[in-house]
């Protein structure tokens, strides 16, 4: 990790200082501050899983920022760079083609055009920057969505959900936002209110008083959780009994009844998908979850990653909530991520043989790493669920 952010900032260099030719003092100072942010970046990720004070937390938050600036510059940098040689491939293609002479480059006219690109780049990650600032430090929007389920009663039908997930309460994301999350989602009056991990980025000691906002969480049939990946980095165990201490039902690998006799439905719980082997005990076990269950009665899944949905829906799970994608975050990485998960945000729909379901994934409410979010807004999703397909 550390070699290939060496490689993206010697490339910054590269582009923003060595190719546009700077002259002394400007090529001196450009390339201490880009070594200096560098180092910044990997000490922060350190700082994270740290206890920092407020000091540090300031560090952390600038030095986030600038992995997230580096990446637009990397991006919009190579974006031009593969466009000038797609260019220079099609007029030597040409040139070739009418057997014309090859002209020697002139360098101050490559010098002004890597200035011009350098600028350019500059200016548009800017604006980029602060978009992508502001939208991740928003409220998070509501997202309404209506889920229909075939086995659903229909004394259930308007049934809501309010989910979470992603929130990483950590250095950069604290008491303050975690409350304003809470009010949204009170403001909501949901049935019901699904967590689905990812919920922290750091010890209970050190983020215990910020995360114990959600304590205040209400909903008539109570809130859930599953774990995310983040949380087996974070002392997982410790987080279960501090959530459990706050009122929330940890479903692990388990399920519940939601309702009233038979005016209910089936929610089931099951532990990261790649929990196992990450603290004893954990690993995620839909079978157990499903163990000795009505096939007749509606069935939903909380599941922090959008994976395992064939084998969900033919095990008659008919929505399964997830999150860890961010719905990819900022772009250009959702392309990158949409590739990894073919379900990135929102909802759809999964056919089996002779089975069909849900799966609906959470963009998410906070945001990991970088305080930015580009065209990929934070939210809490409510779920309507209808009796009827």
């Amino acid at each position: 990790m550390l070699a290939i952010l060496g490689g993206i900032h010697f490339y910054l260099w590269a582009r923003l200082v060595r190719d546009p030719g700077l002259v002394e003092p400007w090529r001196r100072l450009f390339t201490i501050g880009l070594c200096v942010a560098a180092a910044a970046v990997p000490v922060s990720l350190l700082l994270v899983r740290a206890r920092p004070s407020r000091l540090g937390k300031e560090f952390v938050f600038l030095g986030m920022t600038w992995l997230g600036v580096s990446f637009f510059l990397f991006s919009a940098l190579l974006a031009a760079d593969l466009l000038r040689l797609a260019a220079a491939a099609v007029a030597g293609t040409w040139g070739w083609l009418r057997h014309e002479p090859d002209i020697p480059a002139d360098p101050v006219r490559r010098q002004l055009l890597a200035r011009a690109v350098a600028g350019g780049a500059v200016l548009a990650v800017g604006g980029a920057s602060a978009v992508a600032m502001r939208t991740a430090l928003q409220d998070p929007e509501i997202h309404e969505v209506a889920v229909g389920l075939d086995r659903l009663p229909r004394s259930l039908s308007g049934f809501s959900i309010a989910q979470i997930s992603d929130l990483h309460v950590g250095p950069t994301i604290g008491e303050a936002q975690v409350r304003r999350v809470v009010q949204a989602t009170n403001d909501l009056r949901p049935d019901l209110i699904a967590v689905t991990g990812d919920l922290v980025d750091g010890s209970v000691a050190s983020l215990g008083r910020a995360v114990a906002e959600l304590g205040a969480l209400r909903a008539r049939h109570g809130v859930y959780f599953v774990t995310g990946n983040h949380e087996y980095y974070s002392g997982v165990d410790e987080w279960i009994a501090f959530l459990r201490g706050l009122g929330m039902r940890v479903l692990r690998n388990e399920r519940v009844a939601v309702g009233d006799g038979g005016d209910s439905f089936d929610l089931a719980g099951i532990d990261d998908w790649h929990s196992r082997g990450l603290a004893p005990g954990h690993g995620p076990d839909l079978r157990r979850a499903l163990e000795g269950r009505d096939p007749e009665r509606s069935l939903l899944l909380l599941a922090h990653q959008p994976k395992g949905v064939e084998a969900a829906i033919r095990s008659g799970v008919e929505l399964q909530l997830s999150g860890h994608t961010h719905g990819g975050q900022t772009f250009p990485f959702n392309l990158v991520t949409g590739i990894a998960y073919p379900y990135l945000r929102g909802l759809y729909r999964h056919e089996e043989p002779g089975r069909a379901g849900h799966v609906f994934v959470s963009r998410g409410t906070g945001y990991w790493g970088p305080p930015m979010r580009l065209g990929n807004p934070p939210e809490i999703a409510r779920i309507v669920l209808t009796a009827g397909a």
